[in-house]
């Protein structure tokens, strides 16, 4: 098989296992076995109709045995679990971005934490890649009414939660550029103007780093404690933000003076307000972005350039 196949097939086989993972490293291992196998598939004269149906069955069936392993590790992870955050390109096909980022949010996945694997599989596969049910049930294993089933239940629970974005891409940013703004002008009445009455903040620090011990809601606590990140931002020095998207929502990247990323944030916006706001300050989680920043180290008023080991 072809080094070009198989680089056409990568960003396919990602697109399923992070979805399914909410990892970026454990997402890149999987994809990694995934186009092997398809590799030695290949070469030993299997005939494969479809590559990318083929790396699509292996992917998932890699990712379901993965979730099997890691829910043990979640159930004693220190406070919050939060997705490992991606920051994705604004710019392509707008119809196409606005699809895809419904199903990429950090909101999103986090709902996806309370599906069976199975169940995660099926949904993603049929609403998400567009696989009939047929497929769905050979790559889960099982049978068609079943995936049927699979995906029944696994929508009806996430659509009573999933959050409704805006559709108009000027309106979330330009909400929040607000955002920002009133968090590092210490505005508290500007910002919780910008926040819904019931909005909820979540942070993950995974106990590397201080962060939340559990979400917070309201808009007055959210505010509040926003400001108080903020102050300590403002301490750090040379510390900026940068308006970034986070899994195709608005964000914003918090980094020290020598480029270390500190932390990266996602906005849920809906009708006009922000709704949820996840903050991701576990350096295990940012490493894929680039330098991590000690943030222990920079809160301790050692503001070198310190990258994480």
């Amino acid at each position: 098989m072809s080094e070009e196949l198989l680089e056409e097939l990568r960003p396919v086989a990602f697109g399923v296992a992070y979805r399914m993972l909410g990892s970026v490293a454990e997402a890149e291992d999987v994809v990694q076995e995934a186009l092997l196998r398809v590799h030695r598939a290949v070469e030993q004269g299997e005939r494969i109709e479809s590559p990318r149906a083929y790396a699509a069955t292996v992917t998932t069936r890699l990712a379901i045995d993965q979730l099997r392993s890691a829910r043990a590790r979640r159930e004693t992870y220190v406070g919050e679990w939060l997705p490992e955050p991606l920051v994705t390109d604004p710019s392509g096909d707008p119809a196409r971005r606005a699809e895809m980022a419904d199903s990429l949010s950090l909101a999103f996945l986090v709902l996806l934490e309370s599906l069976s694997p199975e169940q995660r599989a099926a949904l993603l596969l049929h609403d998400v890649f567009d696989y009939g049910y047929r497929e769905v049930a050979e790559i889960v294993g099982t049978s068609e009414g079943n995936a049927r089933q699979l995906a029944a239940r696994a929508r009806r629970h996430v659509d009573e939660r999933r959050p409704r974005f805006e559709t108009s891409r000027e309106q979330r940013d330009e909400l929040a550029r607000r955002f920002l703004a009133a968090a590092q002008a210490g505005d508290v009445g500007g910002l919780e103007s910008l926040l819904a009455h019931d909005v909820e903040l979540h942070g993950d620090g995974g106990g590397k780093v201080p962060a939340l011990a559990r979400s917070l809601h309201g808009r007055s606590r959210v505010a509040r404690t926003l400001l108080a990140w903020a102050r300590a931002g403002a301490r750090i020095a040379d510390a900026s933000v940068q308006m970034v998207e986070v899994n195709g929502q608005p964000g914003a990247m918090t980094l020290d003076g020598a480029g270390g990323i500190i932390s990266v944030m996602a906005l849920d916006i809906g009708d006009g307000e922000i709704r949820a706001i996840r903050s991701v300050v576990n350096p295990d989680k940012l490493r894929h972005l680039g330098q991590v920043a000690d943030v222990r180290a920079l809160l301790r008023g050692q503001v070198g350039s310190g990258a994480a080991d």
